[in-house]
């Protein structure tokens, strides 16, 4: 489990095909070698991913993980290559602050963003959702893009809108999210839930 409180960037250091639809991923970062243990959990850029290997670096800290077909197709992890850049967020712990929100880390779907808005240093993103995934998005409810925390502003039908602020702006990837942009999107966990309960009624 996760909050969307996104702790680094890592930049994405090599895609290596290992068979059929499984891709191993190596991402560099700032954490600590000596504290991710092999098979732990870390979020990038929402997509909860394993860890099956881990090495320093000079400064930085490699791990790698492996995204099997699903995830290829559901994800942007399909389209990461050396380069790009991804919010991480490290598992959550019992007694850790819960700073966002609850977030699986198992991304729904891709949002596309349709309109993008600069306000004196914050950011309105105006995103389209998938159809099947609209109704798990409420105005003031949350949802997790690329791994973040955010909170709806918004609902009209099948699009929203977020605001987001000059921290989450300077401290995450949302930043350079264009128009057309695909983000991972993650519904609110207590929204499904909720949906799912006056679904069998």
């Amino acid at each position: 489990m996760f909050t969307g409180i996104i702790t680094d960037i890592g930049e994405v250091t090599a895609v290596t095909a290992r068979g059929p639809g499984l891709s191993r991923i190596a991402i560099a970062c700032g954490y600590d070698a000596n504290s991710i243990a092999l098979g732990a959990s870390i979020a990038c850029s929402g997509v909860c991913l394993t860890v099956v290997d881990v090495a320093g670096r000079g400064a930085r800290t490699v791990f790698c993980v492996d995204a099997a077909a699903e995830t290829l197709r559901l994800t942007t992890a399909g389209q990461w290559t050396a380069g790009t850049r991804v919010n991480l967020e490290r598992s959550l712990c019992a007694g850790d602050e819960l700073g966002g929100h609850i977030v699986s880390g198992h991304v729904d779907g891709l949002a596309r963003v349709v309109a993008r808005t600069d306000l004196n240093g914050q950011m309105r993103l105006d995103l389209q959702a998938p159809a099947d995934l609209a109704r798990f998005i409420a105005t003031k409810g949350s949802v997790a893009l690329d791994g973040v925390s955010l909170t709806v502003n918004m609902v009209e039908g099948e699009r929203f809108s977020v605001l987001i602020i000059p921290h989450t702006l300077a401290v995450t990837t949302l930043g350079t999210a264009r128009v057309g942009a695909a983000l991972n999107l993650e519904a609110d966990l207590m929204a499904r839930y909720a949906a799912r309960l006056l679904e069998t009624r």
